[in-house]
């Protein structure tokens, strides 16, 4: 039998209405990117603004981890420790999703992905075994044609990102004081501001077009995307951390979880602000979100009481699917740019079908990983190398 867990490694309670507020951006995301199949562009998205969801992603990630692990290291909890429940929280299901992106790999031969065909068997099992690694691919390895940083799973590139802010908490910024850890986020802030407002002060955002205003990017190794993929994590991940260690909560009385996701359906769904050209006004409201509306919702969800079992049990829910849902879903939107594109002519209620079925497949398929997969396989790696079996 695994021993007990000693209490430097025991659980915390969690932030229920985080939990859940996580899950709604999930599926948001994928909403996102149905729709992102359609689009001519930022500019015509339809749930406009679903991108900002991973700088709501890191900004959660930040406070979480600061309440998970901030009082731990003064306990005797060492950096491998640390390294080793990140690893097992996060890389079962960068594994399975890139598995999955694997089996899907040849049925996603669309406009745009022209390296598909022209990639033997054995470079798809190379890159799968880089992916399930968290290996980054550079652009000169990409075997779709978007020159991701996984080319069989897209979404991993925000869990490279996370990788990276825990290795530089754990490193670096848990020994911060506040007023440490507020001087780098106020000077991170200059590259959001940077990225959002389009200044390109250093000289990284040139070529940037269409999405000239907006935070999209950071999903490859070429100069530019490193460079906005450190911008759009730096400031959000550790103002998440600075909100938890100052204590930051807004109390909303009644209905916290209901009012945070109608706040997050709102904020990611508004359309393209200033006209249908890339334009300062839809920057500025790209910097609101991330300095303004998305510390106050977890701020929000953070001080607010959770009510009633049936929304207990939402948060639980999707809280737990959140994750799975995130890394899994992207493989089958590739399928979906390739079904829409062999079929333009068909009826739209046959578009909307088919995305409504992908939609719920999706879940379904995060589900089934969570109970099927993930759970066990995080219980035995646990057992094994957390709390070690006798």
């Amino acid at each position: 039998m695994a021993t007990e867990a000693p209490p430097l490694l025991s659980s915390k309670p969690r932030f229920e209405i985080l939990d859940g507020l996580r899950g709604v951006a999930a599926m948001i995301v994928v909403v996102f990117h149905l729709f992102e199949t359609y689009s001519k562009g930022p500019c015509s998205q339809i749930v406009n603004h679903g991108y900002l969801a991973v700088d709501f992603f890191f900004i959660l990630s930040g406070f979480v981890i600061g309440y998970a692990y901030d009082d731990r290291w003064s306990k005797g909890m060492t950096q491998w420790d640390f390294y080793k429940r990140r690893l097992i929280r996060l890389q079962p299901m960068v594994i399975l999703g890139t598995l999955i992106g694997a089996f899907w790999f040849y049925f996603g031969d669309a406009p745009g992905f022209d390296l598909v065909m022209q990639t033997p068997w054995w470079k798809v099992l190379l890159i799968t075994l880089l992916g399930c690694l968290m290996f980054p691919t550079p652009p000169s390895m990409d075997i779709r044609g978007w020159r991701e940083i996984n080319s069989l799973n897209g979404a991993a590139w925000s869990l490279m990102w996370e990788y990276v802010a825990n290795i530089l908490y754990a490193s670096v910024f848990r020994r911060f004081s506040k007023v440490a850890l507020a001087l780098f986020v106020a000077i991170s802030a200059v590259l959001t501001f940077d990225l959002c407002l389009n200044l390109d002060i250093f000289g990284m955002l040139e070529g940037r077009m269409a999405e000239a205003h907006t935070v999209i990017g950071g999903f490859g190794l070429s100069p530019d995307q490193i460079y906005i993929g450190v911008a759009r994590l730096l400031f959000p991940f550790f103002g998440g951390l600075l909100i938890y260690r100052l204590g930051m909560r807004i109390k909303l009385s009644r209905n916290g979880f209901i009012w945070c996701s109608v706040a997050m359906a709102v904020i990611l769904s508004v359309p393209h602000l200033g006209g249908d050209t890339p334009n300062m006004l839809n920057g500025i409201y790209c910097a609101a979100c991330i300095f303004l509306l998305f510390p106050m919702v977890v701020m929000a969800g953070a001080g607010s009481p959770l009510e009633g079992k049936k929304t207990i049990a939402v948060c639980k829910f999707l809280g737990a699917i959140s994750y799975p849902l995130y890394i899994t879903h992207y493989p089958m939107i590739y399928v979906q740019m390739e079904w829409a594109a062999r079929h333009a002519d068909a009826p739209v209620g046959t578009h909307i079908w088919v995305a409504v079925v992908i939609f719920l497949a999706s879940i379904a398929v995060a589900y089934a990983s969570l109970k099927a997969y993930d759970t066990p396989v995080r219980k035995w790696l646990t057992d094994k190398f957390v709390y070690h079996k006798k």
